[in-house]
């Protein structure tokens, strides 16, 4: 069941990367932009995740385990920049 739907899934999750990615070049303001980054990075959270269930390694965990992490401080940086116009006060 999951060898037949993990494809699919996996093709999906592509999908939604390249259209992050195409709203991430083209959007209309900052704070669409940094949405679409936020939306990428948690898609290539899924994206890896998926493909460690696909290959059976806990290394594609790992990887998203640092992504996670450097997603979550690069969004919350990037929402203070365009919010106060500096990081650190």
């Amino acid at each position: 069941m999951i060898a037949a739907v993990l494809p699919w899934v996996i093709l999906l999750f592509s999908l939604a990367m390249l259209l992050a990615f195409v709203r991430l070049l083209r959007g209309p303001g900052a704070a669409d932009r940094i949405l679409a980054l936020d939306t990428l990075y948690i898609n290539a959270l899924a994206l890896l995740v998926l493909l460690g269930v696909a290959f059976g390694t806990f290394a594609y965990f790992e990887v998203a385990l640092v992504i996670a992490l450097l997603g979550f401080v690069g969004t919350a940086c990037l929402s203070k920049y365009v919010s106060r116009g500096d990081i650190v006060e």
